[in-house]
């Protein structure tokens, strides 16, 4: 389900829980990635691969805010997929991670809402980064509501 990103949570708003599709192939990095945005408050869809990611996204009743994926991943890119996503819902932010710590100049865009966090990972990273997503996600649409 693609829906615009008109749930910003604002002062007078009650918060909202936001949807995260996670795809990591490596199942202890997934698990324990999935655990650490689930205990944020999170709601939390999880894919091995880029082929269950898009499956999942097509038949989910949520609205996607932010697709968190690894860059390599068996079949397709996760900036493949990113673009892929994006390109049907323009508002999904996208979190790219990698081992690769070099990678990130060739791939953090914030004009197409793309990032880049380097593997390994802390939680306190995790969510620092996400919480900077979701605060520029924040300003856009203030920005777009004042217009």
């Amino acid at each position: 389900m693609c829906s615009p990103a008109a749930r910003i949570v604002h002062p007078s708003n009650p918060p909202v829980r936001r949807t995260i599709l996670l795809v990591e192939d490596e199942p202890f990095v997934r698990e324990a990635t999935r655990n650490m945005l689930a205990n944020a408050g999170f709601s939390v869809l999880a894919a091995e691969d880029a082929v269950e990611a898009m499956r999942i996204f097509e038949s989910c009743e949520r609205s996607l805010d932010i697709l968190i994926t690894d860059m390599i991943l068996p079949g397709l890119s996760g900036q493949q997929l990113g673009k892929d996503i994006r390109g049907r819902c323009p508002h999904v932010s996208v979190l790219i991670t990698s081992g690769y710590g070099d990678a990130e100049h060739d791939i953090e865009d914030p004009a197409t809402q793309t990032y880049f966090l380097a593997k390994p990972y802390s939680r306190g990273e995790l969510l620092g980064k996400l919480g900077f997503i979701l605060g520029k996600l924040a300003a856009q649409h203030a920005a777009t509501q004042a217009s």
